[in-house]
């Protein structure tokens, strides 16, 4: 795939003047052209004197001149490995194996898991509160896959109890799975209740896990106004993933259990500093989990983190449908990913409710509004990113009978199945992601399958109304320049009635040129404006 060239990059300088000194350049211009007029052309007159030209300017930055050249930005291309998986509300077990959902020999250097229904979608988790175990079981197994543990026979989730358990509970239960079951028992409340899923995450995470949040806008980059510097300002701290309140209460259990500041003790955090991968993003909306890592040498150039959440369940905006969207930058380049899971249904007429949901989530998705870079905005909205990944069981179907679909599916005919797919029907008519891209398919449908089975739920219903046409409910798109896609595949896990479906992408990137940092950050200074004269004609006059 091509990629943009270095003539359609966006520029970045500042402006080397204000207003006012456009003015009075403007002032000195018109004077200069009545001068010339006249007829005037003495090199001792006092309107063409260098000290009278630049009367105005009495500093200047040299790095004002620096940050202009051609050379500032230059393209590398990164690997982000995307994967999706509606789980059927089953929460994994130690021995579950991920090599259909995370195979084992990739190596990218960005992993986006996205998960859908990980906890059933009953009314307790949809009204009452989201249970977190599964998320905690989920982060556990990924780590062992990412970080390659050397004792995969150990149990995974033997993990230190959390400081929300009490301490008789946390010595009778060392491993995670009976702290879980004894935490149901003993939490008190909410906030103690989630609070474990907070302090397991934290130890996949970076020890300094808070300055992902931060500007990371570099130097060169520099600022039109004081409105909008980068650095230093205070809204460039504000998160909704961890806001004040949340830290506040951190601190404070943090202080009762004796921890550090991340929540976690200090052997866990020499630990964490060895992981090859660090969890960047975890985020649950009811059974919408989706979880972001990185490789540690990456992780000190992301910043602008923060997360959405859309809800298009029941009513409309509930959480048992929508979306959860991560925003990003890495480097110089915007990223947005979006795991989402639409509304369900077979019948004509549902895919339109899918559509209104993608158009939903497009319009109310709102990331919070932090630092400027010079020249544009940090991005709030989903398409104003530079590259965005949407994944999910975005619930499309085959608008075919059930005897045609599985006639077509015992051919192999993938091309007839797909030109019944409402998503590429509903793409090609611009209905909905219009602008978006997609590999073409040359797997079978990923479900609805029997449990532990390879084959179709509907081979084996005793009645038409159970009964599910095949359908490629799990997707993957894409949107923005400077995308590859690599593969496109579904795995053959019988863990689930779904079956995951992974996707390889490469990325360009935009980042600064090496050279031209250092040197910007070194001539940092302020010269006078009579060091700025021809050194020829200076040393001229001081002769005489």
């Amino acid at each position: 795939m091509a990629f943009p060239d270095d003539g359609k990059m966006k520029g970045c300088q500042p402006k080397l003047f204000g207003t006012k000194d456009k003015k009075v350049a403007k002032r000195t211009d018109r004077a200069s052209c009545s001068t010339a007029k006249c007829g005037s052309s003495n090199s001792k007159s006092p309107s063409s004197s260098p000290f009278r030209k630049l009367s105005e300017v009495r500093s200047i930055r040299i790095s004002h001149f620096l940050s202009h050249s051609a050379n500032a930005t230059k393209y590398e291309h990164i690997r982000i490995f995307v994967s999706t998986w509606n789980v059927g509300g089953k929460a994994p077990t130690a021995e579950l194996k991920l090599d259909d959902f995370l195979p084992a020999d990739d190596h990218s250097d960005i992993y986006v898991l996205g998960f859908q229904e990980i906890v059933p979608l009953n009314a307790g988790n949809v009204l009452v509160i989201e249970d977190n175990e599964p998320a905690a079981r989920w982060l556990a197994l990924i780590n062992r896959v990412l970080n390659r543990q050397v004792d995969t026979d150990a149990d995974i989730f033997q993990h230190k109890p959390s400081p929300s358990l009490d301490s008789t509970s946390s010595q009778s239960t060392p491993g995670l799975d009976a702290s879980f079951s004894n935490r149901s028992r003993t939490a008190s409340g909410s906030v103690i209740f989630q609070k474990s899923l907070k302090s397991i995450r934290k130890s996949y995470m970076p020890s300094r896990r808070k300055q992902l949040k931060f500007c990371n806008c570099p130097v060169e980059m520099a600022k039109k106004s004081y409105k909008d510097a980068c650095f230093r300002c205070p809204q460039a701290y504000a998160n909704e993933m961890d806001s004040s309140e949340e830290d506040e209460l951190d601190d404070k259990l943090n202080n009762i259990f004796g921890l550090n500041d991340d929540g976690v003790t200090s052997s866990a955090t020499a630990s964490r500093d060895q992981l090859k991968y660090n969890l960047i993003s975890c985020k649950q909306m009811v059974g919408i989990f989706v979880t972001v890592w990185a490789k540690k040498e990456l992780v000190q150039h992301i910043g602008h983190l923060r997360t959405s959440c859309v809800g298009r369940g029941i009513m409309g905006c509930l959480g048992n449908k929508g979306c959860i969207s991560v925003s990003m930058t890495l480097y110089q380049t915007s990223f947005c990913f979006i795991c989402s899971h639409l509304a369900s249904g077979e019948k004509e007429g549902d895919e339109l409710r899918r559509n209104l949901d993608v158009l939903e989530i497009l319009r109310l998705t709102q990331f919070r509004r932090i630092c400027r870079r010079a020249g544009r905005r940090i991005p709030e909205k989903i398409l104003d990113h530079d590259r965005a990944i949407w994944l999910g069981d975005l619930n499309y179907r085959i608008s075919l009978s059930y005897e045609d679909t599985k006639k077509l599916l015992t051919e192999n005919n993938w091309d007839a199945l797909f030109e019944k797919d409402q998503l590429n029907i509903q793409r090609a008519s611009g209905r909905a992601f219009k602008g978006w891209s997609e590999e073409k398919i040359y797997f079978a449908p990923t479900y609805k399958y029997s449990c532990n089975s390879d084959s179709y739920a509907g081979e084996a219903a005793t009645s038409k109304k159970k009964r599910r046409t095949p359908a490629w409910c799990d997707r993957i798109l894409w949107h923005g320049d400077g995308i590859s896609q690599l593969s496109y595949f579904r795995g053959e896990s019988k863990f689930s009635d779904h079956r995951p479906v992974c996707g390889t992408f490469i990325l360009e990137v935009e980042m600064l040129d090496g050279k031209s940092k250092r040197r910007s950050s070194n001539t940092n200074i302020r010269i006078g404006a009579e060091e700025l004269l021809p050194t020829s004609k200076h040393n001229k006059g001081a002769g005489t």
